[in-house]
């Protein structure tokens, strides 16, 4: 029993060795597209590449928080947001997350804005009751109104 047991145990190490080395070389970048990343990124300032090396800095303290599913607090959905508005290539830069879904934030933040600004600030009236009534007695004598 005991060697059969050591035998699986190798087997699926050498399974999880083979998953990792196809991972490493599947999401390893190509030579060619390094040199015409480089190339695209001779154009752009130096603070579009700030803002991506800072929205992709983001996007790895989001997933280094958590093990099996990032999730995203209210701060980096904002912090997400900022940054993708800073960078022209934002949609490329993305990884953790989907571009519709970070559409989505900015229209959820946009909506939130406008409603607290377009709050009422207070519940009072502006003109006070005691003028209203006076307006309103005035209205009632006035004798041009009459016919």
């Amino acid at each position: 029993m005991n060697p059969l047991l050591s035998s699986l145990k190798q087997l699926f190490h050498l399974c999880l060795d083979r998953l990792h080395s196809r991972f490493v070389l599947w999401t390893r970048p190509l030579k060619a597209s390094l040199l015409l990343g480089t190339l695209a990124d001779l154009g752009r300032s130096k603070s579009e590449l700030m803002a991506e090396n800072a929205l992709l800095r983001q996007q790895l303290i989001t997933l280094k928080r958590q093990v099996k599913r990032p999730t995203c607090t209210k701060l980096d959905r904002l912090l997400l947001v900022l940054l993708a508005r800073m960078v022209r290539t934002w949609k490329q830069a993305l990884l953790i997350v989907q571009p519709e879904t970070l559409l989505r934030w900015h229209r959820q933040g946009f909506r939130l804005f406008w409603r607290q600004k377009s709050k009422v600030t207070s519940r009072q009236a502006k003109v006070e009751a005691a003028t209203v009534a006076l307006i309103k007695e005035m209205a009632r004598t006035n004798r041009r109104l009459r016919s």
